[in-house]
């Protein structure tokens, strides 16, 4: 039973009657003609009673904080904001009441308390009659017979947000009248008003008088609307009397409105305190019908236990009910069929008559499961017949209550399942049996109706297709198959519902993250049924494993044919770099031919650095690795990288505190993170952020199966990101090629990262690149980890102490041009020289001729024997030789792994004469070989 209508019980809610307005409106009129008659005396002075004040402040507060916490009360039902403003507007007037007293001079102390200036209470009094206006006008905004909209929160996080945001507001007003009140404008000096007082007072009594059109026109009226419009009133005739009428402090209208202020604040609690009363008049009626409901309903249930008897009796399960400690109570007709036993037989008896030895703790905790109130359903056991064979049966065992609602017994339904279960448990295992398949098979298993809906997919679906089954399963297979072949599928639906079994057939399925997955598919129908029963197998990691081969040998052919090029290059450029340095020389007096000579010079060195980049995507440069921390290479290219990306560009270093070392060039290296960086700026022309990042990372064989060019094992992972335009998908797959550039002509060469590719790959290692149009890119360079192994032989080459020398020196180089530029260049540094233009010309000269002190040797020569292979020959034949190698493209001749061989010392070709002059003195000091 519930009240006629629960939402107008409440002062909040209660529609106002005409009596309501009749009222309210007499109690306006007899404080108007007791404003009016007060009106004309306001500013006779009185004698000042401080205490009246006090009194007045402290039966304010009151009032105005226990109508808040009963406004609260109806919030905490309603949950209105309408509610929630109004209770706050009292809390506000509440609080100011009490600081207003605290700060009121001469009450506590002469000018009062809280560093309270001249200013302070008449500033708060203005703060005062204005906020509640305000709150007043919200709540009447918002408010609805209803309640008006609710809040979300809780009610207390609600209630205690009004509570901190009134004290924290009235916490801030309270130091601005007090500590700050020297910058407030003037209200009142010496007791007295003054002019500005005018405009502050009639802002604040206009303000009290919108509140009050506003609430009377926001119709209809609920009961607490129309005191609300009383207590407006009132209000009204307090600022006109305390504020505007009177000239002073305690003059007539300083009381008398001060008594209207506090009967503006008695008449919304006395109506809140008379509803109260009227609820618990309605709740005492309420009371007595429910009593006498409950006597109704107790004559209703004894007829429905005698029907319930009834029912048990006639029911084909059995029903037993026991005590609690298991003691027989009940035991129905199906029971004696059940279990062969009769009810005067079981009734008083322990029900572990009928339970085997083995099953007597179940029937334990049964019974303490059942006295917590739980309810057990289906609970498949073996219970006992007289005969005592055993039996399969299904219980389902409920709590028994008293009356007053505590658990006394448990009921009990029986049912024999033995055959049910036998007949079940074959079926179980054919089931499982299939489920086993359909949930651990690598290929994609789909069942679908006549029209393609589906209606089991396999849990393979995820790795497949990145969906889950739930995702796809009362979805057409429409909306998962690419739209170009829809209608060859359609076909194979239509030619198996004719009668063709099985069939093989391909269709491109769309992935969850928008690609395409290419299925070859098995299908069959089912008249019987009526299903579609597919099977397909995922042929996108073996195309794209096929599309990774042709791109290795893609690849490897184009290094090859950029080696090879730059091999025959790199001969030229030496000639070029070292005849312009000696008719540099020449033409030193003459600055026309010195600056057209700068011009080939920087045209050859532009050539040089190609070639460079060249070998290095092909990865036939000599790397010198050295056993590195990553993350001060980083930091160091982070600080020489700031003026040259401008600042537009943000650097910001993420580096990894305990970064694995690295064994690499440095210098490659470098480089490879300036190409990065300069293409992240490109990308970036209006200003971004680009990131360096370092983490340990482990390669797994579950990584590797997916990445074959990269072994398993430990690798310091280098991240170069930016937040620019990233490149379109269509493009990622090139973006390695050597040449390959999206930038206009002339603004580069498209061999950064083609370079930086080759380096990574010559130095074993790995990368990966991620970019999303739009949203920038990352490039993930993966080296290996270095296992303490030192720096390569030749690294520590002690600078020549002298330039030139009189040795005996063979020149071994297969091209004419080059060799003829090497004979003159290392005969003009003084060196005796000797020439061979292959190996076995000049291992004809190191057998006739004992005075030869260093072999330089070319390394790719045509004929029998490479460099390596010639120096390895003569070394046999003259241990005490010296050897210097020289090469534009070494190929694996003196290079393996990325790193040059040990004792092998390396001139790369194109040089200038101090570069080949140092490096025989290099040489020929033997000392590097101790490094």
């Amino acid at each position: 039973m519930q009240l006629d209508n629960d939402r107008t019980v409440f002062l909040s809610t209660q529609p106002a009657t005409r009596q309501d307005h009749v009222l309210a409106f007499a109690v306006i009129g007899v404080s108007s003609i007791l404003f009016a008659l007060a009106a004309p005396f306001a500013g006779v002075p009185l004698t000042p009673i401080p205490a009246f004040v006090a009194s007045y402040q402290s039966a304010l507060a009151i009032n105005d904080l226990i109508t808040a916490i009963l406004l609260f009360s109806q919030f905490a039902i309603l949950r209105s904001w309408a509610m929630l403003l109004l209770a706050s507007a009292y809390l506000f007037t509440a609080a100011a009441a009490i600081v207003h007293g605290l700060t009121f001079p001469g009450l506590f102390t002469a000018t009062g308390l809280l560093g309270a200036g001249p200013q302070t209470t008449i500033w708060l009094y203005m703060i005062w009659h204005g906020a509640f206006p305000l709150l007043v006008i919200g709540y009447a905004l918002t408010k609805a017979r209803d309640g008006g909209p609710k809040i979300r929160w809780s009610t207390g996080q609600a209630v205690s947000a009004s509570a901190v945001a009134i004290g924290a507001v009235m916490a801030a007003l309270t130091w601005i009248v007090t500590a700050q009140h020297h910058l407030l404008p003037t209200l009142l000096s010496q007791g007295h008003y003054t002019p500005t007082t005018t405009g502050v007072v009639s802002s604040v009594w206009l303000l009290s008088l919108a509140a009050l059109l506003v609430l009377w026109s926001r119709r209809p009226h609920l009961l607490i609307d129309v005191w609300l419009i009383v207590v407006l009133c009132a209000w009204l005739f307090d600022i006109a009397l305390a504020a505007i009428l009177n000239v002073a402090r305690f003059d007539l209208g300083f009381y008398v409105g001060r008594i209207y202020g506090l009967c503006a604040a008695s008449f919304v609690l006395g109506v809140l305190l008379v509803d109260n009363v009227a609820l618990q008049a309605k709740m005492g009626r309420l009371v007595g019908a429910l009593r006498r409901q409950a006597a109704s309903e107790r004559d209703y249930h004894a007829e429905r236990e005698r029907l319930f008897s009834a029912v048990v009796e006639s029911s084909k399960d059995a029903i037993i009910a026991k005590a609690l400690d298991g003691t027989i109570t009940a035991w129905n007709k199906a029971a004696e069929e059940l279990f062969g036993y009769s009810a005067a037989e079981t009734v008083g008896q322990h029900v572990s008559l009928i339970v085997p030895p083995d099953r007597r703790c179940e029937v334990d905790n049964i019974l303490a499961r059942v006295g917590q109130g739980e309810t057990i359903d289906h609970y498949e056991t073996v219970r006992l017949h007289k005969d005592g064979r055993k039996m399969d049966v299904s219980l389902s065992v409920s709590p028994m209550r008293s009356a007053a609602g505590e658990i006394v017994g448990a009921s009990k339904i029986a049912r024999d399942i033995t055959e049910s279960r036998r007949t079940r448990s074959a079926l179980d295992r054919e089931i499982e049996e299939r489920q086993r398949i359909f949930e651990t098979s690598q290929d994609l298993i789909l069942v679908s109706d006549s029209v393609g809906n589906l209606i089991q997919v396999s849990p393979s679906v995820t790795a497949i297709l990145g969906y889950r089954p739930d995702e796809m399963i009362g979805h057409n297979a429409i909306r998962f198959i690419h739209q170009e072949d829809l209608n060859s599928t359609r076909n194979e639906m239509r030619t198996a519902r004719k009668g063709r079994l099985m069939r093989s057939f391909e269709t491109r399925y769309h992935h969850k993250d928008g690609q395409s997955v290419t299925l070859n598919w098995m299908g069959t129908w089912s008249e019987a049924v009526q299903r579609h029963f597919f099977i397909g197998r995922d042929l996108t990691e073996k195309r794209a494993a096929e599309a990774q081969f042709r791109q290795a040998q893609k690849m490897e052919s184009i290094g090859q044919l950029t080696g090879g090029i730059a091999h025959d290059f790199n001969n030229i450029l030496t000639v070029i770099t070292g005849t312009i340095g000696v008719l540099a020389e020449a033409i030193a007096d003459d600055p026309e031919l010195a600056s057209i000579t700068k011009l080939i010079d920087d045209a050859a060195e532009r050539g040089s650095q190609l070639t460079k980049q060249l070998l290095a995507f092909a990865r036939k440069q000599p790397l010198q690795p050295f056993e590195i921390d990553v993350n001060a290479l980083l930091l160091e290219a982070a600080k020489l990288l700031r003026p040259t990306l401008g600042e537009q560009i943000e650097i910001s270093p993420r580096l990894t505190e305990d970064a694995w070392p690295a064994l690499v060039d440095p210098n490659q290296l470098s480089t490879a993170i300036l190409n990065l960086a300069l293409n992240a700026r490109d990308a970036m022309p209006q200003g971004g952020m680009l990131m360096f990042e370092t983490l340990n990372v482990a390669l797994d064989e579950g990584y590797v199966g997916m990445n074959s060019e990269v072994a398993t094992g430990d690798y310091i992972m280098i991240a170069v990101s930016d937040t620019g335009s990233g490149i379109p998908a269509a493009l990622l797959e090139r973006v390695f090629d050597p040449f390959f550039t999206t930038k206009e002509v002339g603004k580069g060469t498209g061999l950064g990262l083609s370079m930086v590719f080759g380096f990574v790959k010559q130095s074993g290692g790995h990368i990966k690149i991620y970019s999303e149009q739009g949203h920038g890119t990352t490039v993930k360079i993966y080296l290996p980890r270095s296992t303490g192994v030192g720096q390569t032989v030749g690294e520590a080459r002690p600078p020549a102490q002298a330039e030139r020398g009189n040795e005996t020196v063979l020149i071994v180089e297969d091209d004419a041009l080059v060799r003829k530029y090497v004979v003159t260049q290392v005969a003009s540094l003084g060196y005796a020289t000797l020439e061979a233009a292959d190996a076995a010309e000049a291992l004809n000269i190191i057998d006739n001729d004992a005075t030869i002190d260093l072999l330089f040797t070319d390394v790719i020569m045509p004929g029998a024997m490479n460099g390596r292979q010639l120096v390895d020959e003569a070394l046999k034949r003259r241990p005490s030789l010296k050897t210097l190698f020289t090469s534009g493209y070494t190929e694996n001749a003196i290079i393996h792994h990325g790193r040059l061989d040990p004792g092998v010392l390396l001139l790369a070709k194109p040089y200038r004469k101090p570069e080949l002059a140092r490096m025989i003195r290099v040489a020929l000091s033997g000392l590097w070989l101790d490094g």
